[in-house]
């Protein structure tokens, strides 16, 4: 399968912009993601950077907890991902796997081509292996993300952009500058206003930049691949709230504007680029949120959870 003709792209560069889309894909014929390649890539990433999850059964309750599955197999963990509740999140697979980097680029080189006026920046992409009942409570992510679905079956949930009913500008904020997780305050009518979309293999749904959305899979080992991007206007997006944050707890300003252009963008931008310049000469610990890990997982019983001791 060429891989200038692995995706059904019929989107404008607008629309990404404004609102969730689907398309169809052809990325399960590259071969690349049943077990036995899955296994591969879970024995030769590194570690470091492959994060474990579980998480309850509540989508209102935010249960989500980081595990240490360091002692097991490629294997044994994907055994224990098919058997247990785990949330497999493989981070940065076109740094460390040189097919995945050639087929990332080469679905963004095409998405491009078939896309005037799309630009993908800074391309990445984790790969999400999860178990037949697994979920991800609401959340956001900083960049643009497509998610590429391969295996099982997932229900997403997608709400309207750029809507403070669903998440507040202040939490953008504090979400793109590190001091807070991407998790988000949900309430169940919010759904009345989702869009919801069955994935199924040979799917893909992506969303404009800070969509909130949430996952709930529904059947058999799921497996999707997660690209993200920041366009030109994704990256103004978050050097502007970042300058908000810092406009807002430093003069206490409010209602402050979310356009990426204008004057006053850029006075805000330059403002807060002086003082991060600033500041860099007086170094102090970097800001950033990180989930503690609270479980681990025992190669003799890989899908059972072991609480680690406080």
């Amino acid at each position: 399968m060429s891989a200038s003709n692995l995706i059904d792209c019929t989107f404008s560069s607008s629309d990404l912009e404004q609102k969730p889309l689907t398309t169809t894909h052809r990325l399960v014929e590259t071969g690349l993601f049943d077990d036995e390649h899955l296994i591969r890539v879970l024995d030769t990433h590194p570690r470091a950077a492959l994060n474990v999850h579980t998480m309850g059964t509540d989508e209102t309750a935010n249960q989500w907890r980081e595990g240490d599955a360091s002692t097991l197999s490629g294997e044994q963990l994907l055994e224990a991902t098919k058997a247990g509740r785990l949330w497999l999140n493989v981070r940065n697979m076109a740094q460390h796997h040189t097919q995945f980097a050639e087929l990332i680029n080469g679905m963004y080189d095409e998405i491009e081509a078939k896309t005037p006026g799309f630009v993908a920046l800074e391309r990445s992409a984790n790969l999400l292996i999860s178990s037949p009942s697994a979920l991800v409570y609401y959340h956001l992510d900083i960049p643009c993300n497509m998610l590429w679905h391969l295996r099982g079956v997932k229900r997403v949930w997608a709400y309207p952009p750029y809507n403070d009913r669903y998440v507040s500008q202040q939490k953008v904020e504090d979400v793109i500058c590190g001091v807070s997780n991407e998790e988000l305050d949900y309430q169940p009518d919010f759904d009345q206003e989702a869009m919801v979309v069955d994935l199924q293999p040979g799917q893909m749904i992506t969303w404009p930049q800070n969509t909130p959305h949430r996952v709930s899979n529904l059947e058999g080992l799921n497996v999707s691949l997660t690209t993200e991007h920041l366009t030109p206007k994704a990256r103004r997006r978050i050097k502007l709230f970042r300058a908000n944050r810092f406009m807002r707890h430093a003069f206490g300003c409010q209602n402050l504007s979310q356009k990426t252009e204008g004057l006053d963008y850029g006075m805000k931008v330059l403002t807060y680029s002086v003082v991060r310049a600033w500041q860099k000469l007086f170094p102090k610990k970097a800001e950033g949120y990180y989930y503690p890990v609270t479980f681990k997982l025992d190669p003799n019983n890989p899908s059972k959870i072991q609480d680690l001791a406080k």
